[in-house]
């Protein structure tokens, strides 16, 4: 099962979905996952695991059907990070259960609000459209809570798939 955890601005735009009891927790090994609209245009979905701090940018429109087409953007992010096949097929399995409810870990929004901001200048001032080459960019960014393991979401990923590659 894969558990989203949407801030109020997509929980109120995505209102026909399954939701979550606060007990539920995903099955997948990158965890519950963060999402976030950003009202750029078009608008923009941040998704961010909140073991890795990893994020995946989707396209937000037509909000009914972003959580069936998260999967997808997150293997087309894995497969740039090279993350190996056996790694991602396990992930993705455990995603056909889906759940909604609201974010409970003030840590990871705030990383999503710096990603926003960093995306912002990546997208509107470098003029940076491709959402996966933009996801992989924001992966690079050092984030506070994994200065004591490995800095950045990318390098987090990494030694996540090392650790056990299946």
């Amino acid at each position: 099962m894969l558990v989203i955890r949407g801030t109020k601005k997509v929980l109120d735009r995505i209102p026909n979905v399954p939701r979550s009891v606060d007990a539920d927790r995903s099955t997948t090994r990158l965890g519950d996952w963060y999402v976030n609209v950003l009202f750029w245009k078009p608008q923009v979905a941040l998704f961010v695991s909140e073991t890795t701090l990893l994020p995946v940018l989707v396209p937000f429109a037509p909000a009914a059907t972003l959580l069936d087409r998260f999967p997808t953007a997150l293997l087309a992010n894995l497969q740039a990070h090279e993350v190996p096949r056996t790694f991602t097929d396990a992930e993705l399995d455990e995603m056909h259960e889906r759940r909604l409810t609201k974010t409970a870990n003030r840590s990871v929004v705030g990383v999503m609000n710096e990603f926003r901001f960093l995306g912002e200048i990546y997208f509107h001032e470098d003029g940076e459209t491709d959402l996966v080459a933009l996801s992989m960019r924001l992966a690079d960014t050092p984030c506070s809570p994994l200065y004591t393991r490995h800095i950045s979401p990318d390098h987090e990923l990494a030694a996540l798939v090392a650790s056990n590659p299946s």
